[in-house]
């Protein structure tokens, strides 16, 4: 009884920025829990290399290029699905982007609307082109990734932008699951501690920022891409279906002092 809430067969999933990272580990959850997988990315090398390895663990996926600041490409993104399956039944955003290090002070307008229009414009375009599908069929279930920035100020490195972003994703969220429950539509995300990706390379360059991070973990390391696929797996299943406007912290016990 309990094994089964967590299947996804015969369902179809997207995930924005699915063609590395903490987005690929998500593709391969839903993919081996028996989705068809659609990785929605705008580098078409990088996604074309994920997918040749998904193939070869038997995993068929298909491919929607998209840069997730365009409304316009999002919603051709949307039909384009609709088109081929018919159907969207789980909706993951997780592009996004982590840019830190500047002091509040000296942040340009460029690099605030970039994080913004990246990290929270480009969530929405994707709930809402998405998420109307889904509304129309009377059941979905969407999964942000929203961060333990959203809850937190980090330290040591100055970053206000993105926890403004990751905050505002977290309400939104919760605004989406509150509009969007009585018509089937459940709306989660999961806040992550430092995962080690791409993304988080930079630190390990700096001792110092390292330690201060190893040292504010309760378990005293970085967490792994699989480790928040696991949790986006049991929010996109029934295994979750009484959760909606949940933000699941996944930190390592960070937020913790």
């Amino acid at each position: 009884m309990y094994i089964k809430k967590f299947s996804l067969e015969d369902q179809v999933a997207v995930v924005t920025g699915g063609a590395q990272g903490i987005g690929l580990a998500c593709v391969e959850a839903l993919a081996e829990a028996g989705a068809y997988v659609y990785i929605a990315d705008r580098n078409r090398e990088v996604a074309a290399s994920a997918q040749g390895a998904l193939k070869g663990k038997g995993y068929e996926t298909g491919f929607i290029a998209m840069d997730v600041t365009s409304s316009a490409e999002v919603e051709a993104g949307a039909r384009h699905v609709m088109a081929e399956r018919g159907k969207i039944d789980v909706l993951v955003c997780n592009a996004g982007i982590a840019r830190s290090e500047t002091p509040a002070e000296d942040v340009a307008d460029e690099h605030w609307l970039n994080v913004i229009d990246v990290n929270l414009n480009g969530l929405f375009w994707c709930c809402r082109s998405f998420g109307k599908h889904m509304l129309a069929a009377g059941k979905g279930a969407i999964v942000n990734i929203g961060s333990m920035s959203g809850f937190i100020v980090n330290k040591p490195q100055p970053q206000a932008y993105y926890n403004a972003s990751k905050a505002a994703v977290h309400h939104l969220t919760k605004s989406l699951a509150a509009e969007w429950a009585p018509r089937g539509v459940r709306v989660n995300a999961v806040a992550p501690t430092y995962i080690e990706t791409p993304l988080t390379a930079f630190a390990m360059q700096n001792k110092e920022m390292f330690k201060a991070w190893i040292d504010g973990t309760p378990m005293a390391r970085l967490g792994q891409p699989e480790e928040i696929a696991s949790v986006v797996l049991f929010l996109a299943s029934d295994a979750s279906s009484l959760l909606t406007g949940s933000i699941v912290l996944a930190d390592g016990g960070y937020t913790c002092w």
